[in-house]
């Protein structure tokens, strides 16, 4: 359920603290020292508001703020006795759910940076996909404790500017979301191809995938609703697999046994989460290409 900026404005201060109290993980002190500066004329005034009020915070309070965030994939966050936000965000990234071997190798680089930086390493996850956060953290344990604060600080900002998007409806939403689309145009027949059958998945590895998204194409030769879309798309390696082959078939046209074009993978990266990438299949049952449209 959404609130409407508007309605946040005229609340009473205790009711707006309880609606956006949860914003910043065990911190309702920044919608406490925010709500005296009402009205915001917008959602990424509201936000922006709510940063300058951790940065004009104490030290102490400040680190307290970041103390307050869960272990990445720590046994808190596979409980679920985190906040509920939290809870939710790790299991959309799908850190509740790894082998046992990345459990391990988690607690060990939680711990590691615990005992380096003194607080908990915090990224907006609904930014990364797996091999990007393994990265990122194992680049970061290499930092600097002053450099760390600040990155960590940037993290629960954005992690905050996420929550308020989702949060409040109103007018100039922070940019928060990113999108993820495909189209099939048939070459041969000059007309968008419709019934193809595809497959997002994520690149976690060179022995690895793990599934985003299955569609298939409508009459305009693309999906109903983007690959991915209303939230980041996580920076990641992916590939969709065009099922070409079963869709030539489906419209008559005789193929060699096997076909030289059955399954068309394309592989690209994602490096902006909040950008449009547009990925399509221009196709033959011989011949393909592609390119970033938009």
């Amino acid at each position: 359920m959404t609130i409407a900026l508007t309605d946040l404005n005229g609340m009473p201060e205790g009711a707006f603290v309880a609606a956006l109290g949860a914003v910043f993980d065990h911190a309702p002190w920044v919608a406490e020292a925010v709500a005296r500066h009402r009205p915001f004329d917008t959602v990424v005034a509201l936000h922006a508001a709510m940063c300058a009020a951790v940065e004009a915070a104490p030290g102490d309070q400040r680190r307290a703020l970041l103390a307050g965030h869960p272990d990445l994939a720590g046994r808190a966050a596979r409980d679920g006795t985190i906040a509920p936000d939290s809870v939710a965000e790790q299991a959309a990234a799908g850190l509740d759910r790894l082998p046992a071997s990345d459990y391990a190798r988690f607690e060990a680089m939680n711990a590691t940076y615990r005992s380096r930086f003194g607080i908990p390493f915090i990224l907006c996850i609904k930014r990364h996909g797996r091999a990007s956060l393994m990265a990122t953290f194992e680049d970061r344990l290499g930092s600097d404790p002053q450099t760390e604060f600040r990155t960590a600080e940037t993290e629960v900002f954005r992690i905050a500017a996420i929550r308020l998007g989702l949060l409040v409806d109103g007018a100039g939403a922070p940019r928060t979301t990113g999108r993820l689309s495909t189209h099939v145009l048939d070459t041969v027949l000059g007309q968008p191809a419709a019934g193809v059958a595809l497959d997002l998945v994520e690149i976690v590895s060179e022995s690895e995938t793990a599934p985003v998204a299955r569609a298939v194409t409508n009459a305009d030769g693309r999906t109903d609703v983007p690959l991915i879309g209303g939230r980041p798309v996580p920076i990641a390696v992916y590939e969709i697999r065009f099922r070409l082959g079963d869709y030539h078939r489906r419209i008559g046209m005789r193929l060699p046994q096997p076909p030289f074009l059955d399954v068309v993978p394309l592989r690209f990266g994602v490096a902006d989460p909040e950008a449009h990438y547009h990925v399509p299949l221009a196709a033959t049952p011989w011949s393909f290409q592609t390119y970033r449209g938009s």
